[in-house]
């Protein structure tokens, strides 16, 4: 009887002649305001070991939530006439984006079910937007006078609420998305038009709001992001790097990304994103993240978005296998409404890969890569490995149509190679 088409199957290889060099441990070090230094620094275990992560990008931008949590730009900056024809039809001639604020109510948001569902879905780690390039932050910055989520909307601590429920009643680690920039900010566009020799907004607005943040709610993932084409020099981001490794309260196991001035990407920091959505296919010689959206189109809620418009759990599931065998950690976002609520497709599909991950894990946590990432003779074939028990993983996406499925990259030694083929089937109905 030939199996269904699966969202997924690992398949365990005990191959004894094939292993990969444990990781070398990581030593004390202090750290230069100098990529160089910075560059350097070995990035703290867990990040690696976890692999999957979640997004989180709520906002002021999820009260229109029509077509991008880039709403505010679209509209009132390229002017683009879906978005113009939007707010035409549906407020006032004086409404402005502020007036948006007042309307970011929060009143369904409750840390502990969102907590729940992201310990269900098999995550290690999320990402929350603090702060988006509107400028609003969703805890109660000294720094964003009555544009922040104490003074306006929810009227609450969003950031110390998620923060202190995902510590108490999951064992994932808490992060914090920060953007450098914002669209809008009088100071931020007066630097940009001196060419960014005057540096009003990074000392007066951007670095005490990171200070803040890292002191305050000691994130263990800080993801920057919008350096508003300013070069890292404008944010001084190598002296507050210097300070997260040497000084600050998670000196010790946060983690950082690349985002922190035009031209860092890809380049300098922690972990590499090199862009969104970046999956490359093959093995890189840096650790990376592809952050990707659950949703086609949107990071932010869109109450606009038909059934097509996202992706499925197969589809899911081959991001997650193929990020992983190449050495990336997937960051899979998902868009909250502006009540607070976590849409129930988006819950689904936390749940199904979860449900996933609960068959198939063995193969993806604290796993490496392998020689091969993928299959010479099976398309849709990606391995990873744990080289302390001499274990590789062959995880297939689907069943080949003949019934037999033949692995070209594994090369087996007669009296050398023990096969233990253990198969781990995720079916629908572990969905």
């Amino acid at each position: 009887m030939r199996p269904r088409e699966l969202p997924g199957l690992a398949l365990s290889l005990l191959l004894l002649p094939l292993l990969l060099p444990p990781c070398p441990a990581r030593s004390a070090a202090r750290f230069d305001p100098t990529w160089e230094s910075l560059d350097a620094r070995q990035l703290p275990a867990w990040f690696d070991q976890a692999k999957f992560g979640i997004f989180i990008h709520w906002g002021v931008f999820s009260v229109p939530s029509f077509g991008s949590e880039w709403f505010w730009w679209y509209w009132q900056k390229e002017k683009i006439p879906k978005y113009v024809e939007f707010m035409k039809d549906n407020y006032p001639p004086s409404f402005k984006y502020e007036d948006f604020g007042p309307l970011f109510t929060a009143k369904f948001f409750n840390a502990n079910q969102w907590a729940d569902i992201f310990q269900a879905s098999g995550a290690k780690y999320i990402v929350l937007t603090s702060k988006h390039h509107e400028g609003f932050t969703l805890w109660g910055s000294e720094y964003s006078w009555n544009w922040n989520a104490i003074d306006e909307g929810p009227k609450r601590d969003i950031v110390k609420e998620l923060e202190v429920t995902i510590r108490n009643r999951t064992d994932l680690r808490f992060g914090l998305y920060y953007s450098l920039f914002e669209w809008f900010h009088p100071l931020f566009l007066e630097d940009e038009s001196s060419s960014f020799h005057k540096r009003q907004f990074p000392v007066s607005k951007t670095l005490p709001e990171l200070y803040e943040l890292v002191n305050t709610y000691q994130p263990e993932i800080l993801w920057s992001d919008g350096d508003g084409g300013a070069p890292d020099q404008y944010w001084n981001s190598t002296g507050f790097l210097a300070w997260l490794y040497n000084e600050s309260p998670v000196r010790d196991t946060v983690v950082t990304n690349d985002r922190w001035g035009a031209g860092s990407i890809c380049k300098h920091g922690g972990f590499y994103t090199c862009s969104d959505r970046y999956n490359p296919g093959h093995l890189l010689p840096h650790k990376w993240e592809n952050c990707m959206t659950i949703d086609k189109l949107s990071w932010g809620y869109r109450r606009n978005a038909g059934i097509s418009d996202y992706l499925t759990i197969e589809e899911l599931v081959k991001q997650l296998v193929e990020t992983v065998s190449c050495g990336g950690n997937l960051l899979m976002n998902i868009g909250p409404t502006l009540d607070g609520t976590i849409s129930v497709v988006f819950e689904e599909r936390l749940r199904q890969m979860g449900s996933w991950l609960r068959v198939n894990g063995e193969a993806i946590y604290e796993t490496h890569t392998w020689r091969s990432q993928n299959d010479t003779v099976t398309s849709d074939m990606w391995y990873t490995s744990k080289p302390k028990e001499k274990l590789v993983y062959a995880i297939f996406l689907k069943w080949p149509i003949s019934g037999q499925l033949f692995l070209g990259q594994p090369k087996a030694i007669l009296g050398a190679t023990q096969g233990a083929y253990t198969l781990s089937v995720s079916t629908c109905s572990h969905f």
